[in-house]
């Protein structure tokens, strides 16, 4: 159900972005880097935080980085992740195809800037088999996100 608010999500902003669904599941980065032929950095993994003001929030970050907590906490003060059960309920996607498009409910989106070093990124697209391609600035742009510097430093690649 949630690829068809993704699917609305591109239509109602006059989008044609291609949805690439796969046979084979894609809900982790290692399974989505595998299956789409790319390095981990490249698979744009949507994080669901719960922050201490009782906000929502999403948080784009390149597959192989990892939240640095100092970090997160000079740009949203105090937060944790949703569960599991509150993922599927507050962003009407499954955990492993979570993305920041056609949300079942209005949440703020933020890009973590690491992603900007590749031209394209591969998010989930509502399901755990399923995908878009497109640049981080496209993406944050039809999302209306804010860029933030949320992660460790990852090395870059070569």
């Amino acid at each position: 159900m949630s690829i068809l608010s993704v699917r609305e999500f591109f239509k109602a902003k006059q989008l044609d972005v291609p949805i690439i669904e796969l046979e084979v599941s894609t809900a982790t980065v290692a399974l989505a880097a595998e299956a789409h032929g790319v390095e981990p950095g490249r698979i744009a993994k949507t994080l669901s935080f719960k922050l201490n003001d009782a906000r929502v929030v999403l948080v784009v970050a390149r597959g192989d980085a990892r939240i640095d907590n100092k970090k997160f906490k000079n740009v949203f003060g105090k937060g944790k992740m949703l569960g599991l059960e509150e993922v599927s309920e507050i962003t009407g996607h499954p955990v492993g195809g979570v993305c920041p498009f056609g949300l079942a409910n209005p949440l703020p989106v933020y890009m973590d800037v690491n992603l900007k070093i590749y031209d394209i990124v591969i998010p989930a697209a509502g399901s755990v088999n399923s995908a878009v391609r497109m640049s981080p600035e496209k993406m944050a742009d039809i999302t209306q996100a804010q860029w933030v510097d949320v992660c460790q430093a990852v090395e870059q690649p070569e």
